[in-house]
């Protein structure tokens, strides 16, 4: 049997709180809107109520942001692939965000389990003047565990549409990827966090997003193999590798929180469930 889920998500600015309506299908909902930075900001968090994916499962995630409203959004768990025996489990997400509009979409990691063939889909779109910060973190298998990824396939495919695509395959079998210093060099997790906007930046701006980013990374452990660019006037990309998911967010979350101060001028408070 397949799951297939479905969730659309509107924000919009009602008496100067930021509200969410929202329509589901499957399993697949958000939990409780909370207010802890105050009306203006909603954080949410998603909640896939079966754990994971396995082949011919999809789960389809719209959120769209009115102007003036800003939504945070991260999910209860990690995204789990699990093997598949010949059809790929898929998630697709697509970010809307119109003209002034503020999002955080920051999930946790997706866990590519031994044997898997998965997707992963996301894009977004700003309008002149709306700003995302956003993360995504994968998983190959569980080696500390003793479940290393060593069959299967995954497809991950980011996008701004007309500014940026990032799109890659990774076998399992293909060990020059996997271990090559070309490659991930042995590592198993892989994450990039984005600043995207609407609107060109101008270079002060651009360049205190990646100043600010790179401070951090100065101090860090896994400065070797972290690395944070701007390929377009709209976007400044961080990707880093890393031996295990714990580290990497650590990083993501560092960065984040120096990102919202610098850029926002907004204090780092982090969605609750982060520290169950």
């Amino acid at each position: 049997m397949t799951w297939h889920a479905a969730l659309s998500l509107d924000y919009r600015l009602e008496a100067e709180r930021s509200v969410v309506r929202h329509v589901h299908e499957g399993p697949l909902r958000v939990l409780k809107s909370l207010y802890p930075e105050g009306d203006g900001i909603c954080h949410n968090v998603l909640v896939h109520p079966p754990g994971g994916l396995v082949g011919g499962d999809t789960l389809d995630i719209q959120v769209a942001v009115d102007s003036g409203a800003h939504a945070l959004i991260t999910t209860a768990g990690a995204t789990r692939f699990y093997r598949s025996s010949g059809e790929p489990a898929v998630q697709r997400t697509r970010l809307r965000l119109q003209a002034g509009a503020r999002m955080e979409w920051l999930p946790l990691e997706a866990i590519l389990y031994n044997g898997c063939q998965a997707e992963n889909h996301l894009s977004f779109e700003l309008a002149p003047g709306a700003e995302l910060m956003a993360w995504d973190v994968t998983a190959l298998g569980l080696p500390h565990a003793d479940l290393p990824f060593v069959s299967g396939c995954f497809c991950q495919h980011i996008e701004m549409p007309g500014v940026w695509l990032e799109r890659g395959v990774i076998d399992a079998a293909d060990q020059c990827l996997l271990n090559s210093p070309l490659g991930l060099s042995g590592q198993r997790c892989m994450a990039s966090l984005f600043f995207a906007t609407g609107s060109a930046m101008d270079r002060p701006r651009r360049e205190l997003a990646l100043d600010s980013a790179r401070q951090v990374l100065q101090a860090h452990a896994l400065n070797a193999s972290a690395g944070v660019t701007c390929p377009n006037p709209r976007l400044v990309v961080l990707r880093v590798l890393a031996p295990q998911v714990e580290m990497a967010m650590d990083l993501l979350k560092e960065i984040w929180a120096v990102w919202r101060d610098v850029l926002w001028d907004q204090r780092a408070v982090p969605p609750r469930i982060w520290a169950m």
